[in-house]
């Protein structure tokens, strides 16, 4: 049976990640490590809340030795060939005043426009645009924000019983999102949103983050496309050669490598 190192790289034409939240204490910088490790792509777009700003300020610094080596492993990429877009968010969006410059070979814009290798034109941003919690108030979404960091607190002792019991990770933040009215109708009013921006710019799709949860699924004529996050699902979306957009869940694809090698083209989403 093939390692799952015997496997890599993973080689991509385009990599989509977002909501990283490096700096916060519920980032996944381990999994997104051998994520970037274990891949390879000619295009790689980071669309926002990369660095999470709000939280340092809230909190303090925490910033420990795998949030500082994802960003080496990225500016690595960018130095050996790899063309690196970042789109700021609204965690990170102190970084949007240097909109259209370079630094470490890593472009930065408002937004931007991707052509995939079968002609579809995407536009990527980060989506906090069309959240109206975070437009129309700023301290209701700094409370949000406060309600999902227990959330996750709580989820992380769940996980602890879970692993000693033999089940899979779960995430009740994702099961209370999904579940609750109130929840599913902003996600819903979030994505019909930002469908209608992409149609309005007269693009084929568009490409966001912001509300963490990965999806690809045509709303009217327009392709949405969230590449989720790295504090619950640890998510990204691909391009192949081709032009095939795909999400990958990481956690799952490592724990499926590692098992059943072969088994790596179940469970994904394509379009």
């Amino acid at each position: 049976m093939a390692s799952v190192h015997q496997m890599r790289p993973l080689r991509y034409r385009t990599i989509w990640l977002s909501d990283i939240h490096l700096g916060y204490r519920g980032c996944k910088a381990d999994y997104l490590l051998d994520f970037l490790r274990s891949t390879e792509c000619e295009n790689l777009y980071l669309v926002g809340d990369i660095i999470d700003i709000w939280s340092m300020k809230r909190r303090g610094l925490y910033w420990p030795q795998a949030h500082n080596n994802v960003i080496r492993t990225v500016l690595g990429k960018a130095k050996h060939g790899t063309r690196v877009v970042y789109i700021p968010g609204n965690h990170d969006e102190i970084l949007r005043d240097y909109a259209g410059q370079v630094f470490g070979n890593v472009e930065i814009h408002q937004d931007y426009i991707h052509e995939t290798a079968d002609g579809r034109r995407l536009l990527m941003l980060h989506g906090d645009e069309f959240d109206s919690v975070i437009r129309c108030s700023r301290l209701v979404g700094y409370l949000g924000d406060t309600a999902y960091d227990f959330l996750l607190y709580l989820n992380r002792w769940v996980n602890v019983v879970r692993r000693r019991l033999g089940f899979p990770y779960w995430s009740i933040s994702a099961y209370l999102k999904h579940k609750v009215k109130n929840a599913v109708n902003v996600i819903s009013n979030f994505e019909k949103a930002v469908a209608h921006e992409a149609d309005r710019r007269n693009v084929d799709g568009l490409v966001c983050g912001h509300i963490h949860h990965a999806e690809i699924r045509k709303i009217n004529d327009v392709l949405y496309c969230n590449d989720g996050d790295w504090v619950e699902s640890c998510t990204a979306m691909v391009e192949h050669q081709d032009g095939t957009l795909e999400i990958l869940h990481w956690s799952d694809q490592m724990q499926s490598m590692k098992s059943h090698p072969s088994a790596e083209e179940e469970g994904r989403q394509i379009a």
